[in-house]
């Protein structure tokens, strides 16, 4: 669906917040259609990218042991 949002699992140092925040924004303003929210949609569309981060941020730290890459480095 966003073929510009890269994989954040496979590199070398592990994604930084500012990584995932950029990724979450991406996928929100996919999702939402919007580039940038209007006032009225502000608020909804900021929680939504607070929440992708979130998520994204469990998400690879649950994953983060069982990837190849990350085997090879402990």
């Amino acid at each position: 669906m966003c073929r510009s949002i890269k994989t954040l699992r496979t590199g070398p140092v592990p994604a930084g917040d500012d990584e995932i925040v950029a990724a979450a924004l991406q996928y929100v303003r996919k999702v939402s259609g919007y580039r940038t929210p209007s006032a009225a949609n502000q608020e909804a569309f900021s929680e939504a990218v607070t929440a992708v981060a979130a998520a994204s941020k469990e998400l690879l730290n649950a994953v983060a042991a069982t990837h190849p890459q990350a085997r090879r480095s402990a």
